[in-house]
Order: structure tokens, then sequence, then C-alpha cells
């Protein structure tokens, strides 16, 4: 019978201990994106969503132009890589700022307690379907910028970043 007051101690400390990764949050204009990732969704960054893409060997215009020396890229890349960045941008930040405010609508039915079942599912619908849309245009950029680089860049690319040996493993097969 003495492990019941261990138990119930051990119960009250895991809780509080889990209430802990979220304090703070609760200041949040929205509560679902940090300052960080409302700055990135403005600003038309890709924030990891292209990680299907950069980490199979396909690169995105942003990093491609801060490498542009070390890749050597001629000055018609260089011009295209600049025009499919500043395509992206154009692109992302319209849907970044929709998802913003979609977030933003989602907390408000919340915090004033207006939220219900077929509010909440048309909501989460829309805030999906739009992070989708926001995926597919990072995805895609990262696919047109394959085009523009050589296999021989594409390589060096990959070696730069630090993840080289699978994508030269795949060259090889061809």
């Amino acid at each position: 019978m003495k492990v019941w007051p261990l138990i119930a101690s051990i119960v009250f400390v895991t809780s509080v201990h889990a209430q802990t990764p979220y304090a703070g949050m609760q200041t949040r204009s929205i509560k679902a994106l940090s300052d960080q990732q409302i700055a990135d969704l403005n600003a038309g960054r890709g924030m990891g969503l292209a990680l299907a893409a950069e980490l199979n060997g396909y690169p995105g215009p942003s990093h491609v132009l801060e490498l542009a020396d070390k890749l050597e890229l001629s000055a018609d890349q260089r011009a295209s890589m600049q025009r499919l960045f500043d395509a992206m941008k154009t692109e992302a930040m319209p849907l970044g700022a929709k998802l913003i405010e979609q977030e933003a609508e989602l907390d408000r039915q919340f915090a004033s307690r207006i939220v219900t079942p077929e509010s909440l599912k048309a909501s989460t619908a829309a805030v999906a379907a739009t992070q989708g849309m926001l995926r597919e245009t990072h995805l895609k950029y990262h696919l047109l910028t394959g085009s523009i680089l050589t296999p021989a860049q594409m390589a060096k690319y990959a070696e730069l970043r630090g993840y080289g040996s699978g994508a030269h493993k795949r060259h090889h097969h061809h």
C-alpha cells in the first residue's frame, strides 16, 4: 500500500512537466505560429518545406545563389537563378500571408469561443490547402533550379551542403 503516495507524486510531477513546453506561448498573437514562423512566411522563406527536394539532391535557388562562386555558375545561370528566386518569393509571399490570416482566424474562433465542429472543419481544411500550395511552390522551384544546374554542379552543391554521398552513388548508376 505504500506505493500509492509515490505514484500520486509521479503523476503530479509528470503533469506539471507536460505543461512546460507550451508555457509562455499563450501570449503569442497567433497561437499556432511563432514570431519567427510569421516572419519567414511573410518573407516567402522555405522553412524546411522543400526538404523532400533539398535532401534528395534538388537545391533551391537561394542556397545556389549563396554558393554561386563555389558552384562556378555562368552569367546566364546566375541570371536564371535570380529570376527563379524572385519568382519564388513573389509566389510564396502572398501564400504565406494567406496562411497567417487563416491561422489568425482559427485562433480567433477559439479565443472568442465561437468555434463549432463545422467551422473547425472548414478552417483546418483551408489552412491545410494553403500549406499544401506553399509546399508545392517551394518544391517546384527546387525542381526548376535542378534543371538549370549541370549534374556536376548538383553533385558539388550536395557536397558543399554536407549531404553528398547519396547523390554521388545515384549518379554512378546512370
